[in-house]
């Protein structure tokens, strides 16, 4: 794989294994469109994820919700 020199660079002042920092990113994009495509797919199967699911679900990631609606981290 190639990368442009300038993002090489770049990549070089915040790590000095590249190889693996770049691993990282595409196994992270890899999860992230994988998980995409499973809430689609359960999306069909089931419909829509209702309110009270979605809350949950942010709750669950991001912390405790509070009375307004924000997320705050637990």
């Amino acid at each position: 794989m190639t990368l442009p020199t300038e993002q090489v660079a770049e990549l070089r002042k915040l790590t000095d294994n590249v190889s693996g920092h770049v691993a990282q990113a595409v196994a992270r994009q890899l999860r992230h469109q994988l998980l995409g495509a499973d809430l689609l797919r359960h999306e069909e199967e089931h419909g829509e994820f209702a309110e009270e699911e979605l809350a949950e679900a942010c709750s669950r990631i991001f912390g405790a919700t509070g009375a307004d609606g924000s997320v705050s981290a637990a």
